[in-house]
């Protein structure tokens, strides 16, 4: 059993990018899906299936090079990091991104700056 289901599925996804994998599998929960879906969104994964009770994730390649080159969990279960719009934090002088969950759901920061929302920020991906 999993006690951070959002740090398994960052570690599977850091792994399968590792080992040059084109596709992760792992369990499926709504919030797993939605932070993969901005990721597809961003270009950073190929996109996300649904298959059973499963959640399969296309890795994307430029080449042989990862289109990802890092992600790390930020708000972890014994301390959780909110911001708000303003106070947002810069990724990587601005070439990444922050994945927020806002009352509205999960978004990329500069989504959630358009929609003038704050929340939790759940992970930094470059």
């Amino acid at each position: 059993m999993v006690n951070d289901p959002l740090s398994d599925l960052i570690s599977r996804i850091k792994n399968g990018y590792r080992a040059n994998l084109t596709e992760v599998r792992l369990p499926w929960s709504r919030v797993k899906e939605n932070v993969v879906r901005v990721l597809a969104e961003q270009k950073l994964v190929e996109k996300c299936d649904k298959q059973k009770d499963e959640l399969v994730v296309k890795l994307q390649y430029e080449g042989k090079t990862p289109a990802l080159t890092d992600i790390r969990r930020v708000s972890r279960p014994g301390v959780r990091i909110y911001a708000g719009v303003k106070k947002l934090p810069r990724v990587l002088g601005g070439l990444g991104i922050n994945i927020l969950s806002t009352p509205q759901g999960v978004m990329a920061d500069k989504q959630a700056k358009k929609l003038h929302v704050g929340g939790e920020i759940i992970a930094q991906a470059w």
